[in-house]
């Protein structure tokens, strides 16, 4: 029974979409002409040809328009998610530096693309091995200098 609900949910969802791509399509189609007049098949050798006929329609244009807008607006989106790629990582980890990846994220999408790469290393770097590393090596330069009876100053 859950299934058929889904499916029929599903398949409402689907009528509704198209609906409104139609009726977008329509709407925008009749907001102009193609050349903003008619074009008579006097106008070409041996009559008009079936593709003038489909790009002189208004609907078929408006469909165009609306695909076109939003193949843009999903470019567009997911040309913002890949700049905010750095934020998301740095909130997903819930790390310290989730301030400074996203002013430098803002200093990238305003300023020069390289504060956006600055942003990047950071929210990929993993601080917590650096940082082990980085002990290791002081720690090995103190037993060193330790061993070898040599005092820093």
């Amino acid at each position: 029974m859950k299934k058929i609900k889904a499916i029929l949910m599903w398949l409402v969802k689907a009528i509704a979409v198209v609906s409104a791509l139609a009726v977008t399509s329509f709407f925008f189609s009749t907001l102009s002409l193609i050349h903003g007049k008619e074009m008579p098949a006097s106008d070409f050798v041996g009559g008009n040809p079936s593709i003038i006929n489909l790009l002189n329609s208004e609907v078929f244009m408006g469909l165009i328009f609306v695909i076109t807008l939003s193949i843009f607006g999903y470019v567009g989106y997911l040309l913002w998610r890949l700049h905010e790629v750095a934020v998301h990582e740095t909130q997903h980890k819930k790390s310290a530096h989730s301030n400074l990846v996203f002013i430098l994220s803002l200093c990238g999408l305003f300023i020069n693309k390289v504060w956006w790469i600055f942003a990047l290393i950071i929210a990929f770097t993993r601080w917590d091995v650096i940082s082990d590393g980085l002990s290791a090596i002081i720690r090995k330069g103190v037993q060193d200098s330790k061993s070898t009876g040599e005092e820093t100053k």
